[in-house]
């Protein structure tokens, strides 16, 4: 903290040694003034932010963390409950519970070539096949493949797709079991 003297021209900074041994002169400054040394850093809008307390003005910190911790609870079990053709047994009644989907996630290009059979659409299979969705909106994506397939084929026809790629041909191939998909499901929506 620095001293001031005050003379009749104002304030004044007292001469000081310096840490080499040079001495400061003694210095006239104005009403309201700041040493340098004394002046607070400044701090982001963000830094301060951040070193706020994340609970609530009055709230207890045991409470926050136990209502946190239910919270990750629920969090883990939804999660555990999303994953498709899962099936989770119902601890009270030992009885299945219904499978859920997973949140739809728009797709994606991909540059390698897609994996035509995962070990979780042969888990579904298992279980019987299980409806995961909407029998309309399911009918809506078949139509869609058999319209995109339909679209390989006049290519390969007309010359226009000399090398088709292998996952081109494995869904030319799947064409049928397709088919015969929509016609199943066309059956069940019209009882």
């Amino acid at each position: 903290m620095t001293t001031y003297s005050e003379d009749s021209e104002g304030k004044f900074i007292p001469a000081s040694q310096r840490p080499d041994g040079t001495w400061r002169k003694a210095r006239r400054v104005k009403d309201g003034y700041v040493p340098q040394e004394e002046v607070p850093l400044y701090e982001s809008k963000g830094k301060i932010f951040a070193k706020k307390p994340l609970l609530p003005v009055g709230m207890c910190p045991v409470v926050a963390q136990k209502a946190r911790e239910q919270r990750e609870r629920e969090q883990k079990k939804q999660q555990q409950q999303s994953i498709p053709g899962l099936l989770v047994l119902n601890k009270s009644t030992g009885a299945k519970a219904k499978p859920h989907s997973a949140p739809k996630k728009p797709p994606e290009k991909k540059t390698s070539p897609p994996v035509t059979s995962t070990a979780l659409e042969d888990a579904t299979r298992q279980l019987g096949d299980v409806q995961l969705e909407d029998p309309a909106k399911k009918l809506k994506k078949l139509r869609r493949k058999v319209r995109e397939i339909e679209v390989i084929e006049a290519k390969l026809k007309s010359g226009e797709l000399k090398n088709p790629e292998k996952d081109q041909l494995d869904k030319v191939a799947r064409k049928a079991d397709i088919v015969r998909e929509i016609a199943k499901l066309e059956a069940s929506c019209a009882q």
